[in-house]
């Protein structure tokens, strides 16, 4: 079930229709307060959350359903500035979808969001030993990654941004994210560090660098390890 969090009645009916077209269930809130209640009452799989609501802004919102729960949120605003994005994705947010966008992304974001669901659903994320992605094999256990059944020689820096990105499979980390977990600190200097060891792994881990198929970068922002069919 998916709930939509939108105060524009016709950003809301095209989200609506879409969904029900999709044979998705869903719910609707119009402001925070509705929107907290719903969350609460109704645990649903996914939220679709506008920001600007007319009554508290959709990163208190975000904030707010963070202390209590881990359930997928996707940002549908109209604010389309970094900061307003990274803000959002730093207080929890799994993904930011700027208005106005096509259906066609809305549901490419969905089953993105219902493909991580599913993954952590199964527990493989918690108990299993081993990541399998595609071609890409990561074994916890050994400290070893391998492409194609061949052992990348990763640096430790590395093999801890292949690990937290694993972890975090289709979910946007953001740059301060990423830092504050490998070094402990979000400074300049090591978000420079972060795009060195980044392009390194990528050349390691893509077959073809030009059609990166593991790594998604979202620019200014931070990456995204893809689901790999």
């Amino acid at each position: 079930m998916v709930l939509v969090v939108e105060d524009d009645p016709s950003v809301r009916n095209l989200i609506t229709t879409t969904l029900k077209t999709n044979d998705c269930k869903y719910l609707v809130a119009v402001n925070g307060d509705e929107a907290l209640l719903e969350a609460s009452t109704h645990n649903p799989d996914i939220i679709l959350l506008d920001l600007g609501l007319p009554d508290m802004d959709g990163v208190d919102v975000i904030r707010k359903v963070r202390s209590w729960s881990n359930m997928p949120i996707i940002v549908i605003s109209a604010r389309s500035e970094d900061h307003d994005k990274i803000e959002a994705l730093d207080a929890g947010a799994d993904d930011y979808l700027t208005k106005p966008f096509s259906i066609e992304e809305l549901l490419a974001r969905l089953r993105v969001t219902q493909r991580r669901i599913a993954y952590m659903a199964s527990g493989a994320q918690k108990t299993d030993p081993v990541f399998v992605n595609g071609k890409l094999r990561i074994d916890y256990a050994s400290g070893c990654a391998y492409l194609d059944d061949q052992e990348l020689h990763l640096t430790p820096i590395e093999y801890k941004l292949l690990c937290l990105l694993s972890h975090n499979l289709g979910k946007v980390l953001t740059h301060t994210y990423i830092t504050q977990n490998i070094w402990g600190k979000s400074w300049d200097n090591y978000i420079a560090s972060l795009r060195v060891f980044m392009a390194t792994l990528r050349k390691k881990l893509e077959p073809t660098p030009d059609s990166p198929q593991y790594i998604q970068t979202h620019i200014g922002i931070g990456y995204r390890m893809l689901k790999v069919e």
